[in-house]
């Protein structure tokens, strides 16, 4: 059987690889779908994976835990066959390849490379969960996470969370509100915090135009859902019926792991160097150019990590209870979603030529004027439910993509764009992967987490979509 599947994979790949090459070579232009023929019916897989997410976790809560990556590539194949077949090899091969080697390989390394660092640090120390203790382990977490990345932030603060809060009863709403606030919201100041805004100073948008631009936005958001925390954590807490634990004075507030600060440095810059090198060297794998810069940042992310694992005692992993199940979690998962996005991505693309041609349409007014507070909401809902960076690239294109123009005399319709990207990350577990890792923490940790529609009804739609209807009146 080894032989036959070794057989195999060496007959793909002599049969590949040529073609690669000689499509290197070839100077041709890239085979890109025609987003406008394509029907909204191409959208049922991806459908098919968000239901599954959303559904199988209630219903099947055992299947799911042993078999979620096989639903994912079911869900990519049931994609993956048709494309084929009726849009042809090359097409096919090479959004796949697009969407795998330029979106989904980057993604999946700065958040592994993230996660694996921010594991390795512990905060010691016997912290209770009272309502001061948990906004102001939030608010932290909120401030670090724009220079640190918002999985960055989480992963590191999530744990210390969960254990200053293992004595009570109600506890659920605190982890929401630190996916709100540390995993979303707090990623607005740079395009270090979020993918988006990274993919927009790789565009050309300033640095430091996305902390002056978002940041009253961020402050009004951020300041009034710590309120509504603070007020819904002190009524639970009043409520209490368990005593909380007896401060062990034994065990210092105290950080253990400390060396992985450097690394989390090394992050920072490597992300950075991306933006600002360019020594204009591009390798192309069947049309995809694949830029030097970039390559170099996710090779050094994953030397980091591996550093990461070598500099860090297994003691410091282990008490902070670290396993590397939420990273294969959100890999297989997103895996799935980043194939059988494609076809959405490249309806939405087409513009008022596609499918989508009814929410594109509603941008600008009469007189080509554009009309920011539906920048805000169109790029923020399909951002809870697409991944957020290409629906915020596909929004920056649908305002013109000019940088320049953009951070002068469009600088609103920037900032409707980049708001709604990053704060309506929140909105559901998919909205960003920082939040389907800190879920998965949680309930490794013995919390149960609400369901998928369950964190949309009961916290998402009555908490998050007020506060941003009063950021879209305030600001757009």
């Amino acid at each position: 059987m080894k032989k036959k599947i070794f057989r195999w994979a060496l007959f793909l790949i002599s049969s590949i690889v040529p073609t690669l090459l000689l499509a290197s070579e070839s100077g041709q232009h890239a085979p890109h779908v025609n987003g406008a023929g394509l029907s909204v019916f191409w959208v049922i897989p991806f459908f098919g994976i968000l239901l599954s997410i959303a559904v199988l976790p209630l219903i099947a809560p055992r299947f799911w835990h042993h078999h979620f990556g096989k639903v994912s590539l079911f869900w990519a194949f049931a994609l993956i066959g048709p494309f084929f077949l009726i849009q042809g090899y090359q097409i096919s091969l090479f959004e796949i390849l697009h969407v795998g080697l330029l979106d989904y390989v980057p993604f999946i390394i700065l958040l592994f490379a993230l996660f694996t660092v921010s594991g390795g640090i512990r905060l010691t120390g016997a912290l209770v969960g009272s309502p001061l203790v948990n906004v102001t382990i939030i608010l932290i977490g909120t401030i670090l996470a724009s220079w640190m990345g918002t999985t960055g932030a989480a992963m590191l603060l999530i744990r210390p969370l969960l254990r200053a809060n293992a004595w009570r009863k109600q506890k659920v709403h605190v982890v929401v509100f630190f996916i709100f606030l540390v995993a979303n919201i707090g990623g607005s100041l740079t395009p270090l915090g979020d993918p988006p805004l990274f993919l927009g100073f790789l565009k050309g948008v300033s640095f430091f135009w996305t902390t002056s631009a978002m940041f009253l936005p961020m402050l009004v958001a951020s300041v009034i859902l710590l309120i509504i925390f603070y007020g819904i954590d002190t009524y639970y807490y009043k409520k209490e019926t368990n005593q909380p634990p007896i401060s062990d004075s034994s065990e210092k507030l105290g950080v253990e792991g400390s060396i992985n600060f450097l690394w989390l440095g090394v992050i920072v810059g490597a992300v950075l160097l991306s933006g600002f090198w360019n020594p204009h060297i591009v390798y192309h794998v069947f049309y995809v150019e694949v830029l030097l810069q970039n390559l170099a940042r996710d090779i050094l992310l994953l030397l980091v990590a591996f550093v990461s694992v070598k500099t860090t005692s297994m003691e410091v992993r282990e008490n902070n209870e670290f396993t590397w199940f939420p990273i294969q979690e959100v890999a297989k998962l997103f895996a799935g979603i980043f194939v059988t996005i494609i076809p959405a991505i490249a309806i939405l693309k087409a513009g008022s030529e596609g499918a989508m041609a009814p929410i594109i349409n509603t941008l600008y007014n009469s007189s080509g004027e554009p009309l920011n507070i539906w920048f805000f909401w169109r790029t923020g809902i399909l951002s809870s439910f697409l991944d957020n960076a290409p629906t915020y690239l596909v929004f920056f294109n649908a305002a013109g993509g000019d940088a320049e123009v953009l951070m002068t005399s469009m600088s609103q319709t920037l900032l409707a764009i980049s708001a709604g990207a990053v704060f309506m990350g929140a909105n559901t577990y998919i909205g960003n992967a920082p939040n389907f890792m800190v879920k998965s923490i949680a309930e490794e940790s013995g919390l149960e987490m609400p369901s998928f529609f369950g964190y949309i009804f009961k916290y998402s739609l009555p908490i998050l979509i007020p506060v941003f209807i009063i950021i879209s009146l305030i600001f757009f």
